[in-house]
């Protein structure tokens, strides 16, 4: 952790929703006159789109259907970690980016599914935003969560999260939903053993909930609505939270226990707009005082 170089840390798997926990933050930041140098989770996934395809092929010609990019083997998290040290030590350190799609590779001159080189985080930045799969995640070798000042987890209930899933890779990717079934099947004794854990490791998480019928995701027709869905916030440490304040000002919210908040699901941008400004202006002026 770095009083003059903060980094905050949104962790949650594909499909979770951290891209609109994102757009929150880019709000907060943008509000607030907060620079911030981005860092994307898959720039650290250590095989690019062909190579990942090639080797899931030859695992499963072995018979280990379980190769996926939730495992710490597929990932670069010792260069990640670097990053962290460096970047809380000094301000600065080296990331790359992901090429997802054309309009990215426009934007960064490499192919659609390869990453761009190495280089250093944007300088003269307030504050380092990650946002991926593995940023809390601890190991017996490794600990990404001894570097972040705040750490956010992303964790809609299991079947909400394999809805998402299945809608936007059938959307955007145009898989069927036996591919994308495979795909989870694949990715779960990882999700078990390396995303759940991260969320005892964060110090807030946002967890949605729906309210409406989830009980086979595989052949639900449409994704519930945040009207449809309530959010139960979650804090490790609830001392100096303000919960009467919250309270009132979300409508129809309520405490489940000392350390919850329940809120409907259209309020979550706005519980998050309430709860994440103090933090993050909190991390803003420690670092300013300190020079």
């Amino acid at each position: 952790m770095s009083i003059k170089h903060p980094i905050i840390v949104v962790t949650g798997s594909s499909g979770a929703g951290t891209t609109s926990v994102k757009r929150t933050f880019d709000q907060i930041f943008r509000r607030e006159g907060v620079k911030a140098a981005y860092v994307e989770g898959d720039a650290f996934h250590r095989y690019d789109r062909l190579e990942m395809r090639e080797l899931m092929a030859a695992e499963a010609a072995k018979g280990n259907r379980h190769f996926s990019h939730f495992s710490p083997d597929t990932n670069l998290l010792d260069e990640l970690g670097t990053l962290f040290k460096d970047y809380g030590a000094t301000g600065s350190g080296r990331a790359r980016h992901y090429v997802h799609d054309a309009e990215e590779a426009k934007l960064y001159g490499t192919e659609p599914g390869r990453f761009t080189q190495w280089e250093d985080v944007e300088g003269g930045t307030d504050l380092l935003f990650y946002e991926g799969l593995h940023g809390a995640v601890v190991t017996d070798d490794i600990n990404l969560a001894q570097h972040a000042d705040l750490k956010i987890g992303v964790v809609p209930v299991i079947n909400l999260e394999w809805i998402q899933k299945i809608h936007r890779d059938k959307s955007t990717r145009g898989y069927s939903t036996e591919d994308v079934t495979d795909t989870i099947l694949r990715r779960m004794p990882d999700y078990v053993r390396y995303i759940c854990p991260q969320f005892t490791e964060t110090d807030i998480n946002f967890q949605r909930v729906p309210t409406v019928d989830t009980s086979n995701p595989f052949a639900a027709r449409w994704i519930p609505t945040p009207d449809e869905s309530m959010v139960v916030i979650r804090f490790r440490d609830p001392h100096g939270i303000d919960f009467p304040y919250l309270l009132s000002m979300i409508h129809d919210s309520f405490m489940s226990r000392a350390n919850s908040i329940v809120i409907p699901g259209n309020k979550q941008d706005l519980a998050m707009q309430l709860l994440l400004t103090p933090l993050i202006m909190k991390l803003i002026d420690r670092k300013r005082r300190a020079g």
